[in-house]
């Protein structure tokens, strides 16, 4: 079992994480919202009717650009206009560095793997007839994610491709299996709920059938911002609305180059190889108490939609005691969970062990309704054993 204790909370500057913002057109709530903290400042009526006509078009971003600190009359009502201003500018960074970052050509492989960890052998009619001759197991699809994030209106876009196995490296010969397009934003969104962090790791809820859903974490390494692994648990809801694990996907990807759209294969100069036969992390590199601190970001708002900025007073920090007999293993330093409270509620992990006894880690809570409650990110520091 993992067990949290948070220790406190700051509101000093701290790293960019998790910043996200909207860019839908406002409810009517919103835009009430909106002007009546607007209303705070005395300002004259050619600029109430800009701020207006701001929130009306593009939301709280435009607003709060439309807006002039020096003219609210008031001192202090000034000092927080400019405070506001000073979010929504560290927003559109967050969106403009996170867009340099997970923009690009993402080549790899990845596997399936059973809700117990256990790798799952691809299906026979796609693996070359010279494996089957020599009885040879294959388990790893290579892929290409191709993703483009659009740095002025908050869209990202990516394929999931799968290529066929080949014997040899023939990357020139390789055929699409299958492509899976995504977008998040925009007015083909096919998200439930998308959190990002300006490193270029994300988080992603997606809707696959009435009963199944895809939770996506991707984490980009800290220590190599051209290498990251995305984790995706895909999970039923039961008429009960009781969740449950079915299996996993990992891919592990290098960043090969510019957005091309596909058009290329890394292939042979890929800097990794097939993992899911390899050997699962080791229990005892994941069990023990974690330090760190982590970023979250809240869904509970009727008002909050798929994007939410998290601001700095949502940086906690915390110690986390985990039970390795509870998580599930995986090779290449992987682990992940998905599990239940007493109460009801659903707590999902992943975490990629990473030199030096750190871990990046992201993790969602859903309610006992299956709701989303909050997307959280986290780099962490194992403690000394004699600190359990």
């Amino acid at each position: 079992m993992t067990t949290f204790f948070l220790t406190s909370t700051t509101t000093s500057p701290s790293p960019p994480c998790l910043l996200q913002r909207r860019r839908f057109s406002p409810t009517p709530h919103l835009q009430a919202s909106l002007m009546q903290r607007i209303g705070v400042f005395s300002l004259n009526c050619r600029s109430r009717r800009s701020l207006m006509c701001a929130i009306n078009q593009d939301g709280l971003t435009d607003t709060l650009r439309t807006a002039d600190p020096d003219e609210a009359k008031d001192e202090g009502n000034k000092v927080e206009l400019e405070a506001l201003l000073q979010k929504s500018s560290c927003a559109n960074e967050a969106w403009s560095q996170f867009s340099k970052r997970v923009s690009g050509e993402w080549d790899g492989f990845g596997a399936d793997f059973s809700n117990e960890g256990k790798a799952i052998e691809l299906p026979e009619s796609v693996v070359p007839e010279a494996y089957r001759e020599w009885e040879v197991k294959v388990f790893d699809w290579q892929s290409q994610c191709p993703t483009l994030a659009e740095p002025e209106d908050n869209i990202l876009v990516y394929k999931n491709i799968l290529l066929l196995p080949t014997v040899g490296c023939e990357a020139d010969a390789a055929t699409r299996y299958r492509v899976d397009e995504r977008q998040v934003g925009g007015a083909n969104n096919g998200a439930s709920a998308f959190a990002y962090q300006s490193s270029g790791s994300y988080v992603a809820l997606w809707q696959k059938e009435d009963e199944l859903l895809e939770l996506e974490y991707c984490l980009i390494s800290p220590q190599d911002p051209e290498s990251r692994v995305r984790t995706i648990q895909l999970l039923r809801v039961s008429d009960n609305m009781k969740m449950a694990l079915q299996s996993i996907k990992v891919f592990r990807e290098q960043w090969y180059g510019p957005f091309r759209n596909g058009d290329q294969l890394g292939g042979c100069s890929i800097r990794d190889s097939a993992f899911a036969s390899t050997a699962p992390m080791a229990a005892s590199q994941v069990a023990g108490i974690w330090h760190g601190s982590k970023a979250v970001a809240t869904f509970t708002s009727p008002n909050s939609g798929i994007f939410q900025e998290v601001l700095e007073g949502n940086i906690q920090k915390q110690n986390c005691v985990r039970d390795a007999c509870n998580e599930i293993l995986l090779p290449k330093q992987l682990w992940c969970s998905f599990k239940q409270s007493k109460d009801g509620e659903t707590h999902s992990e992943v975490g990629w062990l990473l030199d030096h006894g750190q871990a990046i880690t992201s993790s969602c809570l859903f309610s006992s309704t299956a709701k989303l409650k909050e997307i959280s990110l986290a780099l962490e520091t194992k403690g000394l054993e004699e600190d359990v």
